[in-house]
């Protein structure tokens, strides 16, 4: 079974950068198209961004132009790149594989790192 271990996560201030890693364990990792997700306090997680296998990516329109995801299948690592961050950026951040059912996702959920955006 994958397990996923995200970091990269911290205090930033609002116009800055952050990047998170996402390390998947095993030998599976290049079959699964994957995705950040994050979760803000009240709020459901969500999907902001995908990678498929081949390397096409999706954002949400929060996140376009400032977010971009990116994988390396030789490291298990999937990346997200935020840049322009927000306080409504503000947020635990996850990644995991989509599923094919609409909020579905196929591997178990990791700790997630929190960022938070405030001056």
């Amino acid at each position: 079974q994958v397990q996923l271990v995200e970091s990269g996560g911290g205090l930033v201030q609002p116009g800055g950068s952050l990047r998170l890693s996402c390390v998947a364990s095993g030998s599976s990792f290049s079959i699964y198209a994957m995705g950040w997700y994050r979760q803000a306090p009240g709020k459901e997680r969500e999907l902001i961004a995908a990678v498929t296998t081949g390397g096409r990516t999706n954002y949400r329109d929060s996140v376009k132009g400032r977010f971009t995801i990116s994988r390396d299948n030789t490291k298990n690592t999937v990346y997200l790149q935020m840049n322009g961050l927000k306080p409504e950026d503000t947020a635990v951040y996850y990644c995991n594989a989509p599923g094919l059912q609409a909020g579905s996702v196929r591997l178990p959920w990791g700790q997630g790192t929190q960022v938070t955006v405030s001056s």
